[in-house]
């Protein structure tokens, strides 16, 4: 992995007297290696996992007001991830040709596999995503929302990991891996990975055929 990140850097040294054009198809190349990579999945949950903590903790020494409210902040803030997990898994993952759905087709072709987002895009989106809360409510909630969600992805990712490494022995933990592991088979429902909340609202929960006869 440190090979590839080295690539990474010397490509882009190599390219910065060429055109821009191909240099910005080779950074682009590079990162999309580098996202295969083990390393890079555990960095992002290394780089979210502290931007949620930092998030949270800034938005605890920064309170003023209704512990109730920041309550009700943190969980608006899992409720919204769980609806983005959604959406995006639907409809971008599953969504027109991108650089996102060849990523999720091979995991698709390969659940063990560690294709993933460039380590750092995530934390650089939620953080502008806590600025974007910022502009519209007191820090301390912008900060809880953002962290919210950013502990949000991180569960949701460590969760995705423990679906496909782990064969669980619990019978609930079973029949929640069990309704990812469907999804596989039939790509078109059970999008919902942490919760199954919003394959209900929105009607893509699997069913299972009753046997007449």
């Amino acid at each position: 992995m440190i090979a590839t990140f080295k690539s990474l850097l010397s490509s882009g040294a190599s390219l910065l007297t060429s055109s821009p054009r191909a240099f910005g198809s080779t950074l682009l190349d590079s990162i999309i290696r580098m996202s295969t990579t083990r390393t890079n999945y555990w960095l992002e949950f290394v780089f979210t996992g502290s931007l949620a903590t930092a998030l949270l903790a800034a938005g605890v020494h920064q309170h003023s007001g209704s512990w109730l409210m920041d309550f009700f902040t943190v969980m608006a803030g899992l409720l919204a991830f769980s609806l983005i997990e959604y959406v995006f898994h639907r409809w971008i993952f599953h969504g027109p040709e991108s650089m996102y759905r060849r990523g999720h087709d091979a995991h698709h072709l390969d659940p063990h596999g560690y294709d993933g987002l460039p380590f750092f895009l995530p934390s650089a989106i939620l953080l502008g995503l806590t600025l974007l809360f910022y502009l519209f409510m007191p820090a301390s909630n912008a900060c809880l929302l953002g962290g919210a969600i950013a502990f949000g992805y991180v569960a949701y990712g460590l969760s995705h990991f423990a679906i496909h490494a782990t064969r669980f022995r619990l019978p609930w933990m079973r029949s929640w891996a069990a309704r990812h592991h469907v999804h596989h088979h039939n790509p078109d429902r059970n999008f919902g990975v942490t919760t199954p909340l919003w394959d209900y609202v929105l009607g893509t929960r699997h069913r299972r055929r009753s046997r007449s006869g």
